[in-house]
Parts: C-alpha cells; sequence; structure tokens
C-alpha cells in the first residue's frame, strides 16, 4: 500500500494560505509511478534491471521533496505559538491512520501472496502473522527475527512503509534542528545531503538507489541518504521563495518525469534530473 503520498498532501496548509494544486496534481502522478512499479515488481524476478518501469521508485524522492516544502511552508511561522509536541501530535493524527490501514490490509491479504516470490508465507502462522501485524501498526522497524515473507523487510505486511518511516525521521529532523537553520546553513547542509546521496548511488553495484527497506547496514545507509536532500531541497526551495509560473506547470513537470523514467539508464543522472524537473515546476 502506497502511504507516502499520505504525508504530503497540501491541504495539510494553514488557512488562508495558497493552496498549489499543482503540487496535488503532481503527487497523484507520483503516486501511480509508485504503484506501478511496486505492481510490476513481483513480475522482475528479483532482478530490477528487468523491469518496465525499473526507475519509478525514484518518484519517492518527490514525495520527500513535496514533504520538505508543505512542512516548511505551513509550520514555519508557527513556531511562536506551537510547542514540538503539537507539531509531533498533529502529524501523527496526519500520517498513523494510513499506517494502521496499511498494516491491516496487508494482514487482510498477505495469505494469498503465498509463492516462490515470498518463500516464507506459506509455513507462517497465523499468530506470528497477527503479531507482525499489530508491530507494524506502530511504524516501528521490525528486525530480522520477524521476517515473515522472505524480503528481510521492516515492515513485513506494508512494504513501501519504510519510506513512511523516514518520512518521520525527517519530520522530527525538522523540529530539533532543521526549522532553526537559516537559508545559507540550510543550503549548506542540503548540498551536503546531495553528496551523500550521489555517494549512495554510485557506490553501490548497481549504480542505483534502491534499498532503504532492510534493517541492515546498506539498508539504513540507503533509508537515510535517499529522503535526506530531497527534504532539505523541498523546505530550501520554500523558504528562497523563487517560482516559475506556468499555466501548463503540472504537464510540463508530468511528461518530463515520463521521460526520465522510462526504461533503463543511469540512477544518478534520473535522480538529478527527475528533481531539477520537481524543483524547477513545484
Amino acid at each position: 500500500m502506497n502511504t507516502s503520498s499520505a504525508a504530503t498532501s497540501t491541504s495539510a496548509v494553514a488557512p488562508g494560505k495558497s493552496h498549489y494544486v499543482v503540487l496535488d496534481g503532481l503527487r497523484g502522478v507520483a503516486s501511480l509511478l509508485v504503484l506501478t512499479f511496486h505492481i510490476l515488481e513481483t513480475f522482475s524476478n528479483n532482478d530490477p534491471t528487468k523491469q518496465i518501469i525499473n526507475h519509478g521508485y525514484l518518484a519517492v524522492g518527490f514525495f520527500f521533496l513535496l514533504s520538505g516544502f508543505v512542512i516548511a511552508y505551513a509550520y514555519d511561522d508557527r513556531w511562536g505559538r506551537m510547542t514540538q509536541w503539537r507539531f509531533y501530535k498533529r502529524r501523527l493524527i496526519r500520517l498513523q491512520p494510513m499506517v494502521v490501514l496499511g498494516s491491516l490490509f496487508g494482514a487482510a491479504l498477505v495469505y494469498l501472496q503465498a509463492s516462490s516470490v515470498f518463500p516464507k508465507i506459506g509455513t507462517t502462522p497465523v499468530w506470528e502473522m497477527l503479531l507482525v501485524m499489530l508491530l507494524g501498526c506502530t511504524l516501528l522497524p521490525l528486525p530480522k527475527a520477524f521476517d515473515i515473507r522472505g524480503w528481510n523487510e521492516i515492515h513485513q505486511l506494508n512494504g513501501p512503509a519504510w519510506s513512511l518511516f523516514y518520512e518521520y525521521l525527517a519530520n522530527i529532523g525538522y523540529a530539533l534542528v532543521f526549522r532553526k537553520l537559516s537559508v545559507r546553513w540550510l543550503a549548506v547542509l542540503a548540498a551536503c545531503a546531495a553528496a551523500l546521496l550521489l555517494e549512495v548511488a554510485l557506490g553501490g553495484e548497481r549504480r542505483d538507489l534502491i534499498g532503504g527497506w532492510a534493517l541492515v547496514f546498506d539498508g539504513i545507509h540507503v533509508g537515510f541518504a535517499w529522503p535526506l536532500y530531497p527534504f532539505l531541497a523541498g523546505m530550501l526551495l520554500m523558504r528562497v521563495g523563487k517560482r516559475i509560473a506556468s499555466r501548463h506547470a503540472s504537464r510540463l513537470a508530468a511528461c518530463c518525469w515520463s521521460w526520465r523514467w522510462r526504461f533503463r539508464a543511469s540512477a544518478t543522472r534520473r535522480t538529478i534530473g527527475a528533481t531539477a524537473c520537481t524543483t524547477l515546476y513545484a
């Protein structure tokens, strides 16, 4: 279940502020790309290069960028009258219902997935599945001992929820540190985060950014690097305030994405291109 888009709705902004309809449209396009990627994932024989839309997962980067933009836009001017706990409470109310629903739906359908693709499901007792379901409702990352599908995921019944887990971490980082930074220091931190993201993309065996869902060093490495740059870039975009007005911005950006994520190419080039397109037309 794709829960990333729940974190980035532009309807979360305060009353009286402009509502960027174009961002809602782009969020819908990105959601469809991620959904298509995950549907085709099970038919790739665990080889991402064999997927028709094998770079569709890069749309998740847009969710992180949009999240940074929306969070900064909605909350930067509220901290004089809002506590950290109130911020956390608002984000929990916004995000956690989708986490719970994702875990419940995953549990309801898990045994229908029993196959060679998910080798452990057929031998998993119901009580263990229900325990994983309850733990999944908390969004806490699960260790390998709770692996009931055979993919070593931190969220067994809703694999894509790993991105929402790191979304929560980004929100905590915003409340504790990022919101206090000046534009200059935010730009410096975003540049460092971009360098980290390039290191992950160039240092991997396949030269991609696939990962983040496993509780192992490589997975955590990707999981932290993957959302950090786009989230900070989204905040920076909001604070700099530079926009390009275009009547057809949503169509232009969507077409640009379709070209960038069409088939096989360098993940580094696609990441840079997709982020540039998103930033330009946001």
